[in-house]
């Protein structure tokens, strides 16, 4: 099984989003203070319970691809936003150019509350331009389009160079019992390589709301050298409850080489644990 490896402090930036916008940078986690947030609002700036997982690479090699398998285990039952994601950093010869995310979303401006997202931010904070999604979206989000996902049911979310076109990246989502792979829309990010996977949740949901589970496994990368790569492991974080996260969140190892991250139940895995994932053949 996978283990926690060891507690130390986490220093993160990950891309912070509502249904199409982007926080950057993230505020830092730290320590709650006075009595666990387990009920009410969450009181973040974007009103919003985060909780991250950062990959742990071996080497930090310029990546031209990364993707992520999810499964919604146990699926929302109220009317709020829910958002699992795998976010990456564009990098260029001058640095960092932008970041963005992919992902499923329980979302009720879209049919059936399910929806996939693939959006993000410039450095500048300027929203990313992209092509025209070949999806719909009843509520004409150039980022967020409707897509029928079913829970207990895996997806994986991939992040990759456009073909024939530098700086361009898609995303993609496919369903893998159906083998329906899509390609969301193309993001005119800039940059020649990805950096920094991770993968996340982001609940606009109160504490007290029925538990929702989701899985992340299959975390793999291919650098721009064409060596498949994976994490070791994983780093925790959540958003403090001290600046308005939801105490009563975890995120705890599923088996060798997956993860669950689960709303409303006992924190197993305190903040700044490292769950090892087991290496595949």
């Amino acid at each position: 099984m996978a283990t926690v490896l060891a507690v130390k402090a986490l220093a993160m930036s990950p891309l912070q989003c509502a249904p199409v916008t982007v926080r950057w940078p993230f505020r830092a986690a730290g320590g709650a203070r006075g009595a666990p947030r387990t009920r009410g609002e969450p009181g973040s700036a974007n009103g919003a319970s985060s909780f991250h997982l950062r990959w742990l690479m071996e080497e930090d090699a310029p990546l031209s691809e990364v993707s992520a398998v999810l499964e919604v285990v146990e699926a929302p039952t109220v009317d709020r936003l829910y958002f699992w994601a795998l976010q990456v950093s564009f990098v260029g010869a001058g640095g960092e150019v932008g970041g963005a995310h992919v992902g499923l979303q329980w979302n009720r401006s879209h049919p059936g509350n399910r929806a996939v997202n693939w959006g993000g931010y410039g450095a500048g904070g300027q929203v990313l331009s992209g092509s025209i999604s070949p999806l719909p979206s009843r509520p004409h989000d150039p980022n967020t389009r409707d897509y029928p996902w079913a829970p207990r049911q895996p997806y994986r979310l991939r992040v990759h160079s456009a073909p024939g076109a530098p700086g361009t990246w898609r995303g993609e989502v496919t369903d893998l019992v159906t083998g329906e792979a899509i390609a969301i829309r193309d993001l005119f990010a800039g940059g020649d390589h990805l950096a920094r996977p991770l993968v996340w949740s982001e609940v606009f949901a109160r504490c007290e709301h029925p538990s929702v589970t989701v899985r992340w496994s299959g975390l793999e990368a291919i650098s721009t050298g064409g060596e498949h790569r994976r994490p070791r492991g994983v780093a925790v974080n959540y958003e403090a409850g001290a600046a308005g996260g939801c105490d009563n969140t975890t995120s705890r190892a599923d088996g060798a080489d997956a993860v669950l991250q689960v709303t409303n139940t006992d924190r197993q895995v305190p903040q700044g644990s490292v769950l090892a994932l087991a290496a595949r053949t």
